[in-house]
């Protein structure tokens, strides 16, 4: 409002010439802006109101109904698989190897990781018993194959006297008695001999199973292959079976990697999918950017009654060595017609939920309770889908046939 001040300033202000006028002439000066003041506000009122009206009406209207599908990685395998199962990979030759023998370990060359040949020996037990075994077999047999020799000179002697005695008497140069003595002696001689010789082979089978006990004392591998665990250490007492108190039956297990497959079981509601010789895809959890062919190779002829599953076999058909018994897989069981493909997984979107605009590759992507145009950058076709390289992620849902009106915004609700 206005303030009026004196026409003559006096050398101190007074404060009390300063007054409100309220006459017709303040009201008057000031009905312009006032009139103005309400036209805006009004103006901005209805602005307002227009604003609530189109978000209310967007927000009170029906959400458009909508078939949406998932952006997934998927193999190409996956669209000819007839049925997965899982499992384990499994070496089908491996052993715990022990000793036939009894002793306490002495030396142990290997480690878990090794790699090992046929015959290779692995681990030695205290052999001092058994060589002391072995010694005295073999002085037995020295001994015995002395006195064979000793009775083959005299089994000589008396085949000579024999024969020259019987020449003698007959010339009748001898008496009967004295032939008889000496065919006596000739005989006596030839079963000394064969004793002696049967002595002697006896002593030879003590000397093969006094050295059989020392090779016990040598643990030997099997089979070439690799060891997985070790099972005992040096100072460890070992016997066959491992019925001692304390003691150990095996110092290592080992298995032939060549030899790996894959055990799946198989629920019987499907064994009826699978047959020997069917194309397969592996996908192991460690190595899950790789696949790896394979072949059924044998269905066991029995079901696992507490777990109604049929063990089922597949062989690798190309492996590398990221591959190791017990690592967990998952097998797809594909049409025989298939072509198996190797390669890991890709990205992709369904191929009706893709259309075309100027020229680029659109899709209806669900956010939250509306959708969004999306621009999409696509591969090859895979099955029923389509590859994508840029412009979505694993786990995005899109619309699938989407009609020709919708647009960025609007609310949508999935068919259920």
């Amino acid at each position: 409002m206005p303030l009026e001040t004196p026409t003559t300033a006096p050398p101190k202000t007074d404060l009390t010439a300063l007054r409100i006028h309220r006459d017709g002439g303040t009201r008057n000066s000031s009905s312009g802006n006032g009139s103005g003041k309400a036209i805006a506000l009004s103006a901005g009122i209805v602005a307002f109101l227009a604003i609530l009206f189109l978000l209310g009406r967007s927000f009170l209207s029906s959400p458009e109904t909508v078939e949406t599908g998932i952006v997934a990685m998927v193999s190409p395998s996956q669209m000819n698989s007839v049925l997965t199962a899982s499992g384990y990979v499994v070496a089908s030759r491996k052993a715990a190897v022990g000793s036939k023998g009894t002793g306490r370990l002495v030396w142990l060359g290997v480690e878990e990781g090794s790699l090992v040949k046929k015959g290779e020996i692995i681990g030695r037990l205290e052999d001092a018993d058994v060589e002391a075994a072995l010694n005295e077999a073999q002085a037995s047999l020295a001994a015995a194959q002395a006195t064979l020799q000793s009775g083959k000179a005299g089994f000589a002697n008396a085949d000579s006297v024999f024969h020259r005695d019987g020449i003698l008497y007959r010339s009748k140069l001898i008496a009967s008695a004295d032939f008889t003595s000496a065919k006596a002696a000739y005989e006596q001689a030839q079963a000394l001999v064969n004793t002696d010789a049967a002595n002697v082979e006896l002593a030879e089978r003590g000397v093969q199973a006094a050295q059989v006990q020392v090779e016990f004392t040598n643990i030997r591998a099997p089979f070439d292959g690799t060891v997985l665990t070790k099972d005992a250490d040096v100072g460890d007492v070992m016997t066959p079976f491992g019925a001692a108190a304390g003691s150990k039956a095996d110092i290592v297990s080992l298995a032939d990697m060549t030899s790996l497959d894959a055990e799946v079981d198989v629920s019987e509601s499907n064994i009826e999918r699978v047959h020997v010789g069917q194309p397969c895809v592996i996908s192991l959890d460690a190595v899950p950017e790789k696949q790896y062919r394979g072949v059924v190779h044998m269905i066991v002829p029995t079901a696992e009654r507490s777990k109604a599953t049929v063990l089922t076999k597949v062989d690798f058909l190309d492996k590398d060595a990221r591959v190791l018994p017990e690592m967990s897989l998952k097998v797809m069981f594909l049409r025989d017609s298939a072509h198996v493909d190797s390669s890991g997984p890709e990205l992709t979107v369904p191929a009706a939920a893709v259309l075309s605009k100027n020229g680029q590759k659109m899709v209806f992507l669900v956010a939250g309770d509306h959708v969004v145009e999306t621009p999409v950058v696509l591969g090859n076709d895979i099955g029923n889908g389509i590859e994508v390289e840029s412009g979505l992620k694993d786990g995005d849902k899109v619309v699938l046939s989407p009609a020709t009106d919708l647009k960025t915004g609007t609310r949508v609700k999935e068919t259920e």
